[in-house]
């Protein structure tokens, strides 16, 4: 390509989600649909949890009043996810978990975030025109380069 015309954009999924507890399974499998359409190198199945727990959190925490948004994008190095929604509030803390902020192991709730943080190679959140998006990359699987050699 010459130095003077840009670069394609990579390739990507969106889809406007209902705001409703049905927006989660429609965005698994969104995500892994798109993943096999690209031939994303991430996993989708650690793909489909994590774009899980972030529609969920986009439909339990905001009002309702706004759109859902899903994009996924295929990266060189994976993939990226990311949810939009109309609240510009931030979402729980994404970088680290906070002192005294321990999920309850008997609780329900709690553990996306860990989850986002723990599973994906990055995670945040940035501003929008319209509210927030909050996003995870998921690098590419290695690619085995030969047999599995058993261990002694």
């Amino acid at each position: 390509m010459p130095p003077d015309v840009p670069a394609p954009p990579p390739p990507s999924w969106r889809l406007a989600l209902p705001h409703s507890t049905a927006a989660v399974p429609i965005a698994r499998a969104l995500v892994r649909t798109a993943l096999a359409d690209l031939d994303a190198p991430a996993d989708s199945d650690t793909a489909e949890l994590l774009t899980a727990e972030l529609v969920a959190n986009a439909v339990e925490h905001t009002d309702g009043s706004g759109p859902i948004e899903l994009v996924v994008e295929l990266l060189a190095s994976g993939c990226q996810v990311e949810v939009h929604d109309h609240d510009p509030g931030p979402p729980g803390d994404l970088s680290r978990l906070l002192p005294g902020s321990t999920p309850d192991p008997w609780q329900e709730h709690g553990r996306g975030l860990l989850l986002i943080r723990a599973l994906s190679s990055a995670c945040g959140h940035r501003p929008t025109e319209h509210g927030k998006a909050v996003w995870f990359t998921l690098r590419s699987n290695p690619t085995p380069s030969g047999p599995a050699v058993p261990r002694d």
